[in-house]
């Protein structure tokens, strides 16, 4: 069941709410790790040693990096309406968990295995999968948190997480150079994705209940308003 404010917050009540800054928190930690692939994924791909593989399917052949990024537009098409779909009838916060899960998870895997064209090519589909859906359920999330009327400016706050997310993209490069692998920057982005998998059982479902509970209490009961 998804919880929906009765009330219509401004920007200003609503970055007084611990429950903003928590989304906005897992914004940020789930977003990097898209981010980072969509920069630096063939970087990735040369790392790894597929860059130039060949991924022959019976009817066509085409190098694994030009494949997964055809396959990774595709998948974080889908991943919108997906999620969009699945969190209405579940709800927004286990539908978080099993996307940043499914992140996490996709991304050690391709540290781990990504050395396979094939594995390239599908596991950089599953993390693109799991990553398309943040722009849709923290959209919606917000909008039942802090109802629609000012959803606009509050929503634009909440996207600043991309621009914080941005930020990781130049610091994971000077870990590569460090370390010489891309091993330790995707492992990194992993434990983030599932922190924020965390996040959305642990801390941000009963928050969110306490949330819409404390708005319940305050607002006028409307059956006895017409009684």
């Amino acid at each position: 069941t998804v919880l929906q404010s009765r009330r219509d917050y401004t920007l200003g009540e609503a970055l007084r709410t611990p429950v903003f800054w928590v989304m906005l928190l897992m914004f940020t930690c789930t977003v990097t790790g898209g981010l980072m692939a969509v920069a630096q994924l063939g970087v990735i791909a040369q790392d790894l040693g597929v860059k130039n593989f060949q991924v022959n399917l019976y009817f066509f052949a085409m190098a694994a990096l030009p494949f997964a990024l055809m396959l990774d537009r595709i998948m974080n098409g889908i991943s919108r309406p997906l999620f969009g779909f699945v969190s209405d009838r579940i709800g927004r916060e286990k539908t978080m968990f099993i996307a940043f899960a499914m992140e996490g998870i996709g991304i050690v895997a391709l540290g781990y295995f990504g050395s396979n064209p094939w594995a390239f090519v599908i596991l950089s589909g599953v993390v693109f999968l799991a990553w398309g859906e943040v722009y849709s359920l923290f959209s919606a999330t917000a909008a039942d948190t802090f109802g629609s009327k000012h959803i606009g400016k509050i929503y634009g706050v909440l996207y600043c997480a991309k621009g914080f997310a941005a930020l990781f993209v130049p610091v994971g490069n000077l870990i590569m150079q460090a370390t010489g692998t891309w091993a330790t920057v995707l492992y990194t982005v992993a434990i983030m994705d599932l922190i924020a998998a965390a996040l959305a059982i642990a801390v941000l479902r009963p928050m969110l209940k306490r949330h819409h509970a404390e708005n319940d209490a305050r607002l006028p009961n409307p059956a006895l308003a017409h009684a």
